[in-house]
């Protein structure tokens, strides 16, 4: 059956009603279409409620923007200062992320002789791994450092650190936060060698490495250094789409006045008796009108 067909039967089915013992609406007859005022009261608050709530998360989202702006060129601002000496323990239980993510340290000194430590990861190069290896600095403290992007077509039974442990070593990167537990629903498992964030506690418990910095460093991109990793991969940008989200609550909210005053405004005409209220009868021509437009259109 056809999309015509059905609208010409439900048409048919409201004429069988009239003729059965319905009338259409007259002057005499109460309302039928005409709401309480009590029930006009209450969708009158819950539409006045959902502006409310779309209204906040519009300027919510404007809020965000600002903060992810005031972000960026923070970031910015890090990443593109002067390299300062990476903090040892008596600063380490003020660091955060929000004070020292993404700043600018060096640090000298030498890598352990310790196995490497690859985390899963995806960059602009593809899919991969982070290496992760112990750095013990001049100033006696250790920190995980980054050393760099090292493809999936290395695979992990092939892959040998081609640093030399315990040769004096400077270099410069960016200061990270740890990154506890793991990945988007995976979690790291250390008894399989398997892991899917730096968390650095773990790493270094893994390892025997013992006591280490409560951050990592992600290493520079080194000119003189051949084949992988690849240092210098640290994501400074970060997506910024608020204001899109702004509007789209925003214009929400003013869809859903519009449309609240249209229905209230309906409604006062009707009680004024400026109009009529939508009677079956109408909606009956309604449907036979759209009826016979889909025939046509078929």
């Amino acid at each position: 059956m056809t999309a015509a067909a059905v609208v010409a039967e439900l048409a048919n089915e409201g004429d069988k009603t009239d003729h059965s013992g319905a009338h259409a609406f007259t002057g005499n007859d109460p309302l039928p279409a005409q709401n309480s005022l009590l029930k006009l009261c209450a969708l009158g608050m819950v539409a006045l409620l959902g502006v409310t709530v779309l209204s906040g998360l519009g300027i919510w989202q404007l809020e965000r923007r600002i903060w992810k702006l005031e972000l960026i060129d923070q970031v910015k601002q890090r990443v593109h200062a002067p390299a300062f000496s990476a903090p040892g323990p008596a600063s380490w239980d003020h660091i955060n992320a929000t004070d020292d993510g993404y700043r600018h340290v060096r640090v000298g000194g030498r890598f352990l002789d310790k196995p490497d430590t690859l985390v899963k990861a995806v960059t602009n190069r593809g899919g991969g791994f982070w290496v992760l290896a112990p750095f013990h600095t001049a100033q006696g403290f250790t920190v995980l450092v980054n050393r760099g992007f090292l493809p999936a077509d290395l695979a992990r039974s092939r892959w040998r650190s081609n640093i030399h442990a315990g040769a004096d070593t400077n270099l410069t990167g960016l200061m990270r936060m740890t990154e506890p537990g793991g990945g988007f629903l995976r979690g790291n498992d250390p008894t399989a060698d398997r892991w899917y964030s730096r968390d650095v506690a773990a790493i270094a418990a893994a390892r025997g490495i013992g006591q280490v910095a409560p951050y990592f460093i992600d290493a520079d991109a080194n000119a003189n250094q051949d084949g992988p990793p690849v240092g210098g991969l640290t994501v400074i940008t970060f997506p910024n789409n608020h204001l899109v989200y702004a509007l789209t609550w925003f214009a929400m909210a003013l869809m859903l006045a519009a449309a609240s005053i249209l229905i209230a405004r309906g409604e006062w005409q009707v009680r004024r008796g400026h109009r009529k209220p939508v009677s079956d009868d109408g909606w009956h021509r309604k449907l036979n009108q759209l009826a016979m437009f889909l025939y046509e259109f078929e």
